[in-house]
């Protein structure tokens, strides 16, 4: 029996949100799988340093300055890597954003609109542009990184969560009108990450207390516990899975 089915070779990758926490640890995955991989972000010095771990891995790698929030910035880095490999077989919608912790009575217009078009609306005009392009090729996957927040809401986390929400909408929708051209989508839906991006959360004591009192592994998550869920969902491992949400929260939702 072949157990090679986790293997990405003769693959390219493309990760948003790349320089660090989820998105670092999915870029080095899947290069570690044997797959090349581009990574975008908003700092390119900290993109190039995970590119530099990439390379080390022996893989391709390229750097695309990008702000997930700005189409022209989408298009250009769909276009970049296209240009540069000629196929993108693997897409990691990760780059998030939450600005605020507040009460929803509190948060203004323009964060909300900061949110929703950084996390739903970037989501959706770069899986739309590297989607044609699996089309052509007749194959893709694409994971999308939506949240445990996207199920079951936290307060101070409202539009943050309601973003979440419509990203696990967008992957059902995705998955249906996308698999019968060859391209599976899932995602994953992680409670608490270890990562700078949650930092706020895991280094408040009352609040890490609440949060381990009804998690059965009484811990949080580590960047590359997702980044192998991530590798698992768009690998062989996972060829009849398309349309779901890997939930990846400790038991905490049980």
């Amino acid at each position: 029996m072949d157990f090679s089915y986790l293997e990405q070779a003769g693959k390219v990758a493309l990760v948003t949100g790349g320089s660090r926490g989820i998105g670092r640890a999915t870029a080095l995955a899947l290069a570690g799988a044997g797959a090349d991989v581009a990574i975008s972000g908003r700092k390119l010095p900290d993109l190039e340093q995970v590119a530099e771990e990439i390379r080390a891995l022996g893989r391709r790698a390229l750097a695309v300055q990008a702000h997930n929030r700005e189409a022209a910035d989408i298009e250009r880095l769909a276009a970049t890597v296209l240009g540069e490999f000629g196929r993108v077989d693997i897409l990691v919608n990760n780059a998030a954003t939450n600005p605020v912790m507040a009460p929803l009575l509190d948060v203004e217009e323009k964060t909300y609109d900061q949110i929703m078009t950084t996390n739903v609306k970037g989501y959706f005009l770069l899986s739309q542009l590297i989607a044609r392009k699996m089309v052509e090729q007749g194959a893709g996957n694409i994971v999308n990184v939506a949240s445990i927040g996207g199920i079951s809401p936290d307060p101070g986390l409202g539009i943050y969560c309601v973003s979440k929400a419509a990203i696990l909408m967008l992957t059902k929708a995705m998955a249906k009108e996308l698999g019968p051209k060859g391209i599976r989508v899932n995602a994953v839906a992680p409670g608490v990450v270890q990562t700078r991006f949650s930092e706020a959360l895991w280094r408040n004591a009352d609040l890490m207390a609440e949060e381990l009192s009804h998690t059965p592994l009484k811990r949080i998550a580590q960047p590359d516990e997702v980044a192998r869920t991530i590798l698992y969902l768009v690998s062989d491992a996972a060829l009849y899975v398309t349309g779901q949400a890997v939930v990846m929260d400790g038991g905490g939702s049980l």
